[in-house]
């Protein structure tokens, strides 16, 4: 690319978002598993390809440690800027103009507007390339009650004359049903022209990106009003009830693109799930599951009612019974887990592995055909092919300072009320005894028990009720 660049797009995430009520700057705030501001990142990065690339800026304000830390993590590309202090959008958009390069045409977003379709902004590029005497193109909305939004207000032949802020409009222009969404296309050398001849004469004494309008039309050029196909494409966020509005939309498009690609989802009003959730064809997600996170169902697995994953891999064909809890863990195909399992962070089962009711796992690896099926904890802990873990089995894995590893061989059979206190290692084909405590390493095809002789002593038991009844009458 040579000389100026074609397009640049500003997102303008330096808002406080004082009724949010958070230490969290708004933006960062999670909607369907991504904060709200990736969204508009995204589209932003999609309309620059079609432009053939370009200046991604992000003018940061409000907590922009935490905000320039995500974008450097997400979003390398972006180059974000910084305005302090805070002085409108339009003073936003002068902080902003010297990162463009000169761009012959400026997109402004807001950060906080999650919904918006890049085809949206693309017609909207369109509208602007129109006529050479074009100026601005904006985004509205017609709807009921335009509430805190700004109004676009028209001449008699339908025009658009400016943009009037709602705390600085009349009654009249407030029964203004056509809304301004905060997201422009600028010609870029009149942008540049019109910023420094904003004022801050108005009820909040703030610089209006908005004004540019106005000054547009004073200046003999045309601005065109693109509405957009559905209203909720330009939904703000500026509240913790806005944010759950938009969450709850973003995650019913996630569970109908799931379905549509092939999965089931059974009552999917009851489901959370998140976007960045990938679930293949023939998967099954039961009421009440949540998905979340880098997530991935493979074909045919069923996840039952109530279970949570999050970050975590699931081959095919693998059933997860209802309750289950499993994050940051890879299950593989036709694996079995639950009901009331735990797969903590850094689990790996093979394939065929059963995991069932009441097991706990962390940072474990169970290969392929290994069992452990009943209320068992397994961490920091390799269990070899065909192993069968018994119930009320325990890794000590901790001695109060530092975490050890036990390594169980293919073929064991550990028996139930087993403790293994790490380190320690069991050979393949080993046998442990139920109830052993084992503290030294088992070789291979070894039986290994720790329990005291069993002391039986004959009508004993008769003895001890006569004995405790006895104690009762006399009122011990």
């Amino acid at each position: 690319m040579t000389g100026a660049p074609r397009l640049s797009v500003v997102v303008l995430a330096a808002g406080r978002g004082v009724r949010m009520r958070s230490a969290l700057p708004k933006v960062l705030h999670p909607a369907a598993g991504r904060p709200l501001v990736d969204r508009p990142l995204l589209a932003a990065r999609a309309l620059l390809a079609e432009a053939g690339g370009g200046p991604l800026v992000v003018v940061v304000g409000a907590g922009r440690e935490a905000v320039e830390a995500h974008l450097a993590a997400a979003f390398p590309d972006a180059v974000p800027v910084v305005q302090d202090p805070p002085l409108g959008t339009g003073d936003a958009a002068r902080v902003a103009l010297g990162a463009t390069a000169g761009a012959r045409e400026v997109v402004v977003l807001a950060g906080d507007v999650p919904l918006l379709p890049v085809s949206a902004l693309s017609r909207l590029r369109a509208a602007l390339a129109a006529e050479a005497s074009n100026a601005v193109a904006l985004l509205t909305a017609v709807v009921p009650d335009a509430g805190a939004y700004g109004r676009v207000i028209r001449g008699a032949d339908g025009a658009v004359l400016r943009i009037v802020e709602a705390k600085d409009a009349t009654p009249a222009e407030r029964a203004v049903r056509e809304l301004n969404s905060g997201i422009y296309a600028f010609d870029g050398a009149f942008l540049a022209g019109a910023l420094p001849h904003l004022t801050s004469d108005n009820a909040q004494g703030e610089y209006y990106l908005t004004d540019v309008v106005a000054l547009a039309v004073g200046a003999g050029r045309r601005v065109v009003a693109v509405p957009v196909d559905d209203p909720a494409e330009v939904l703000g966020v500026n509240s913790r009830s806005e944010l759950a509005d938009v969450d709850s939309r973003l995650r019913r498009r996630a569970a109908e693109a799931a379905m549509a690609a092939g999965a089931t989802l059974v009552r999917p009003e009851t489901i959370t799930l998140d976007e960045t959730v990938v679930l293949e064809p023939d998967s099954v997600v039961e009421p009440f599951a949540t998905l979340s996170g880098e997530t991935r169902v493979g074909s045919g697995t069923r996840i039952g009612q109530g279970c949570v994953v999050s970050d975590s891999s699931l081959g095919r064909n693998v059933t997860v019974r209802p309750y289950c809890v499993i994050e940051k863990a890879r299950v593989a195909d036709g694996a079995v887990v639950g009901p009331f399992a735990r797969l903590r962070e850094g689990t790996d089962l093979g394939e065929g592995v059963h995991v069932g009711n009441f097991v706990e796992t962390k940072k474990a690896r169970l290969a392929k055909g290994a069992k452990a099926n009943h209320l068992t904890y397994l961490g920091d802990a390799t269990v070899g092919e065909r192993t069968n873990v018994g119930a009320g089995v325990i890794t000590c894995n901790y001695d109060g300072y530092a975490k050890h590893r036990t390594e169980i061989g293919a073929g064991v059979f550990v028996g139930s009320d087993v403790q293994l206190v790490a380190p320690v290692r069991v050979g393949d084909g080993a046998v442990i005894g139920a109830g052993t405590t084992v503290t030294k390493d088992v070789p291979a095809d070894a039986l290994a028990t720790s329990r005291t002789p069993q002391k039986t002593l004959e009508d004993g038991g008769r003895r001890y009720r006569e004995r405790r009844a006895g104690a009762r009458a006399k009122g011990d």
